[in-house]
């Protein structure tokens, strides 16, 4: 059985720090140039070389993307970009442009190299290609199969290593190379600033008919058509193993320390347990069905792992997440009182009964006993995002637990 590593993604510091405490073995972040998430925070070098550092003392990796599809103007500053990387020193840099590949060869040529799934690899033929210029890693396509992905494995170098998404959102083109982006509004996705319109509302208009629009109607509500549900393959870690993947990767750069903590315990906790018995791991999986649920999510499909999507594999009534839990916080410091220190994520009230999610996967029912601001004045509730408390929750509590309120009735 080839190693398995658990790919986490990181928008921010804090959550470079959750993933890492709820069970990565790697995480992949994006720098303030290059990379496909515009929107995302994103990290200054100051705070890579922190995040670097605070993973590395943990035993995870960490890997810098730089995957837009560039263009002229962006290759001097590039260039500029990997000559900073050199003494910030990740352990890989995920890239999809063949001339942003050739300049991280020349500057950084010691540096691992992976090559995004943007830059469409469908056949063992690209990654055979990909290996000749010296890449690591290559991380296969969202439209290939198990049965494809095993017949990769098959002729390739052992030594060279297959990542695959496993868990997140699923783009409605082909490897994410969309253009309705760029089209519609002038934000190029491939450049990092996707404004998501496949998951708009859309009406019918008729040629010779303009400014008439014909609403297409799933429901009252009207259709999205390009809206696709959530990939989800936590029911199938066997056949991912057995497809020879070496990196399973979670999607989601744009998420929160609590929808990369629940899908990173939950993930960690699966692989595990197959990894030290299947009977185990199938055990366990009402367990980690329940837990992944509790993440945000828009339905779960298996993508194109056992075949082309059908209709089922889309959501045209809406364009809405499921959210059954909500974050509230995450542990900072823990007082000798046993009071813990927050920064406020969305409104909580004492009395409130909330939720203590931990790291080793226990999930502890307390009841919110007192809050107070940060010159110890008492408050009833929370309601202001990001207002710096202290929480007495009556329970032990440590550092990087995380506080959430089920919406479920």
């Amino acid at each position: 059985m080839r190693d398995t590593e658990l790919l986490i993604p990181a928008g921010s510091l804090d959550v470079l720090k959750t993933a890492v405490i709820y069970g990565a073995d790697a995480v992949y972040l994006g720098g303030e140039a290059f990379g496909l998430r515009a929107k995302a925070k994103n990290f200054t070098n100051e705070e890579i070389k922190e995040g670097i550092a605070f993973a590395h003392e943990r035993g995870v990796k960490v890997y810098i993307t730089a995957n837009i599809l560039a263009h002229n103007d962006d290759l001097t500053g590039v260039e500029q970009y990997f000559e900073e990387l050199k003494d910030i020193c990740p352990d890989a840099l995920i890239i999809s442009d063949p001339g942003v590949f050739a300049i991280a060869k020349r500057v950084l040529p010691d540096m691992e190299l992976h090559v995004s799934t943007q830059a469409n690899n469908t056949n063992y033929g690209t990654y055979l290609f990909w290996h000749q210029l010296g890449a690591k890693r290559v991380v296969s396509a969202r439209e290939l199969s198990l049965k494809e992905i095993k017949e990769i494995r098959a002729h390739i170098p052992e030594d060279m290593q297959i990542e695959s998404f496993i868990h997140g959102a699923m783009c409605i083109s082909y490897s994410g190379r969309c253009l309705l982006s760029n089209f519609l509004v002038g934000r190029d996705a491939n450049q990092g600033a996707c404004t998501h319109p496949c998951r708009w509302k859309y009406s019918v208009v008729e040629e010779t008919r303009p400014g008439e629009y014909m609403p297409v109607y799933e429901n009252e509500r009207g259709t999205y058509i390009f809206n696709s549900k959530d990939l989800c393959m936590i029911e199938h870690i066997p056949e991912l193993i057995d497809a020879g993947i070496d990196s399973f990767k979670i999607e989601g750069r744009m998420k929160t320390a609590l929808y990369v903590a629940t899908v990173a315990r939950t993930y960690r906790k699966a692989i595990d347990d197959y990894k030290k018995d299947p009977a185990l791991y199938q055990k366990n999986m009402e367990w980690y069905k329940a837990e992944i649920g509790k993440c945000t999510y828009r339905e779960f499909t298996t993508g194109f792992y056992f075949g082309k999507p059908t209709t089922d594999s889309q959501i045209y009534d809406s364009n809405t997440y499921v959210k059954n839990y909500t974050y509230l916080g995450t542990v900072e410091e823990v007082r000798e009182d046993g009071c813990c220190r927050i920064e406020q994520k969305n409104k909580f009230s004492v009395g409130e009964q909330i939720e203590i999610m931990k790291p080793d996967g226990r999930n502890v029912l307390v009841t919110v006993k007192g809050i107070t601001d940060e010159d110890g004045n008492a408050m009833e509730s929370a309601p202001h995002p990001k207002q710096i408390l202290w929480v007495d929750l009556g329970s032990e509590v440590s550092p990087y637990d995380i506080l959430r309120r089920s919406e479920m009735e």
